[in-house]
């Protein structure tokens, strides 16, 4: 069994009118790994997606997903695969028993029905129409069918887009039940915060290329995540980044007591990521005379 579950090298899109999607983007997910692919709208995350499925043709690169190019895929690739869009459309009248019993006749070994229904907090709703579940239950009837057919891979498309705080801490605990038992996942979310509290990795895709790849600690390089001692002097606020904080800080009081507004921050992921839209808008302003 090789490694990864998904490999992709120079991946590239390019639409009609010449329009580059992406351009040349890399990345690789281990087998049994949360991979997270962030980006802001327009980046090109969708176009990456839909090809890994199967959905999109590349214009040039390597990928491979599950052993298989996506583009030559069959019945039995795709069965391997569990997909949760991030919109599915109209809610069917079919209870969610119904729903997922008639799903799981369509994989050659699927998970117990029942089962997944509790995994997913649902026993008390099996009966219950889909069409008269709230949004947070019918997004947990989504994970259900992605997972009905015991994929290798689960895709989540932005899964928990719309979801109170309450509901979404819920959905991390189903994460990660399903990471425990060794499900490789590919994670698109634009919360920073849900990237690293279930990826491993992550890729970070800015106007159709990779800007920063690899674990979530050290995405942006060693720099990126050096502390911040910032203070006030006078009218003007003053920062300094560096290893050794303390230092600093003790140079600062040594020089006249401790500065107003005293703070030391350490870069988040939330961080490396705005800095690097924030490269981005700076190489268009340069390039083009406006943001």
């Amino acid at each position: 069994m090789s490694e990864n579950v998904v490999e992709v090298e120079n991946l590239r899109k390019t639409y009609r009118g010449g329009v580059e999607a992406l351009r040349g983007v890399s990345f690789d997910i281990r087998r049994g790994e949360t991979f997270a692919v962030l980006g802001p709208n327009g980046a090109g995350k969708s176009t990456v997606i839909e090809i890994l499925e199967g959905y999109r043709d590349r214009t040039s690169g390597e990928v491979r997903v599950l052993g298989v190019d996506p583009h030559r895929g069959g019945l039995d690739w795709k069965a391997r695969l569990g997909i949760v869009l991030q919109n599915t459309g109209e809610a069917p009248t079919a209870t969610v028993r119904e729903l997922l019993a008639h799903f799981a006749s369509f994989y050659p070994r699927p998970r117990d029905v029942d089962e997944v229904i509790a995994s997913v907090g649902l026993t008390e709703k099996a009966k219950v129409s889909v069409r008269k579940l709230s949004g947070g239950q019918r997004r947990r009837v989504d994970v259900a069918l992605g997972i009905i057919g015991r994929p290798e891979l689960l895709f989540l498309d932005e899964p928990t887009t719309g979801f109170d705080p309450e509901v979404r801490r819920q959905f991390w605990d189903l994460i990660r039940r399903l990471q425990s038992e060794g499900t490789s996942i590919l994670l698109t979310t634009h919360y920073l915060d849900e990237a690293a509290e279930l990826a491993e990795r992550a890729a970070i895709i800015v106007a159709g290329e990779v800007a920063s790849v690899g674990r979530i600690d050290d995405l942006g390089g060693p720099g990126a995540r050096v502390p911040i001692v910032r203070w006030r002097e006078g009218d003007e606020v003053r920062e300094e980044r560096t290893h050794d904080p303390g230092a600093v800080v003790a140079e600062l009081v040594a020089r006249g007591g401790e500065p107003e507004r005293l703070e030391i921050v350490r870069p988040s992921l939330e961080d490396v990521y705005l800095s690097f839209l924030g490269d981005e808008a700076r190489r268009t302003t340069a390039a083009g005379g406006t943001a």
